[in-house]
């Protein structure tokens, strides 16, 4: 259901789910419109009330909903003032870059309405004002096409950025009003919001891409280690738009989050779709699809079963970050001897954020409590797969 309110009043926004479900708000990133989200959005609104919005300028929000001189906290007032318009009293939130930033300010200094947290790909801190101003001056000057032409480089990885996907953000990019855009890299500029991170206490993920020029996950872990207990997901093979060049990791990890209740899916076939999600995050879409073409008939019940089971009723629980079950379950695997289970969790684990010292040090642990023998042929298993990946 598409909503737009007066232009002098609300942001542009769609819903999407039953209006009874938890309200789960999704903010966009600089230069793109609610459509950054299309890759989550029909997964998340089977058990949210899902609310994307436009940008000031982008999408349907008409440019002039930010003042001259506008700041993140007015883009946050914005958004505190939709989710009044549509009832919402508390609500999750996820944003991306610029979205994201305006989701860590909410819930600084709006804790009581932000229940639970998701930054991608963001930033407290953008970098140096000068950058952001002198792309400011130059949209103003000659429009967006200037910056459009080199968006797929700062949003995508080389091998995505020809793709119909990375073309249609950049074609949201280049109808963005360049006054709008501007004035957003404006407040990009004058934003600095580390000095306050100690202040969230709402649920926090943080999601990076590997390969992300723009905010590098040297940012999102200053986040990470910024908000108290904060959960850290780096995605491979993902630039700054992980959501769009890697849509399937990025769900997984919002599933996890957001679950609702502290609860798994309520349903077999959501159960399946979580449980996929999280598998292929956590395995790779070549370990799955292989998986996934042996399947017999006689193999297909525990196919589903472990699907439904162990990944999307375990592994997409809240209680536990990725990381730490990756450990759990590395531990479990040396202490039985599954050896072929245990090389592909050791994949797993570099994928759930795991550096090789940490591999390390969950096998060195394991021979105290496992035996040394069963230990010995971990560290081998894991020296050979961490080799192969470097």
């Amino acid at each position: 259901m598409s909503t737009s309110a007066p232009a002098q009043r609300l942001l542009h926004h769609r819903v999407d789910g039953r209006d009874s479900a938890p309200p789960l708000i999704l903010g966009p990133s600089l230069g793109t419109s609610l459509a950054v989200w299309d890759p989550q959005t029909p997964s998340l609104a089977r058990t949210h009330r899902v609310v994307r919005w436009d940008l000031p300028g982008h999408g349907g929000s008409p440019a002039g909903l930010l003042p001259d001189g506008g700041t993140v906290a007015d883009l946050g007032q914005l958004v505190l003032g939709l989710a009044d318009a549509l009832g919402i009293e508390e609500f999750g939130y996820a944003g991306i870059s610029l979205g994201g930033a305006v989701g860590t300010w909410l819930a600084m200094h709006h804790p009581e309405r932000v229940t639970s947290l998701a930054i991608l790909c963001s930033s407290a801190h953008f970098g140096p004002p000068e950058g952001w101003s002198d792309r400011a001056a130059l949209v103003r000057a000659e429009g967006t096409g200037p910056v459009a032409e080199t968006a797929p480089a700062r949003w995508f990885t080389p091998s995505f950025a020809a793709s119909p996907a990375a073309r249609a953000a950049v074609d949201d990019l280049s109808a963005a009003d360049p006054g709008a855009y501007a004035g957003l890299c404006d407040a990009l500029a004058a934003l600095d919001l580390r000095a306050e991170l100690s202040r969230i206490t709402a649920p926090t993920l943080v999601v990076a891409g590997r390969e992300d020029l723009a905010t590098p996950v040297a940012h999102a872990r200053e986040l990470a280690d910024g908000i108290p207990g904060a959960a850290l997901t780096e995605v491979a093979h993902a630039a700054h738009l992980a959501n769009v060049e890697r849509p399937v990791p990025v769900l997984a990890a919002l599933l996890g989050h957001f679950a609702v209740d502290a609860a798994s899916p309520a349903d077999d076939a959501s159960r399946h779709d979580a449980g996929m999600a999280v598998r292929r995050a956590v395995l790779g879409d070549e370990h799955v699809d292989r998986a996934i073409t042996r399947t017999t008939d006689f193999t297909a019940v525990f196919q589903d079963f472990i699907t439904r089971y162990a990944w999307g009723e375990i592994w997409t629980r809240p209680g536990l970050s990725r990381r730490i079950r990756s450990c759990i379950t590395l531990t479990a695997l040396v202490a039985h001897g599954h050896h072929e289970e245990l090389a592909m969790h050791v994949r797993a684990a570099r994928r759930n954020g795991l550096t090789p010292e940490e591999i390390q040090e969950v096998l060195l642990q394991s021979a105290v409590y496992c035996g040394v023998p069963a230990a010995n042929a971990a560290f081998a298993i894991a020296n050979r797969i961490l080799e192969e990946e470097n």
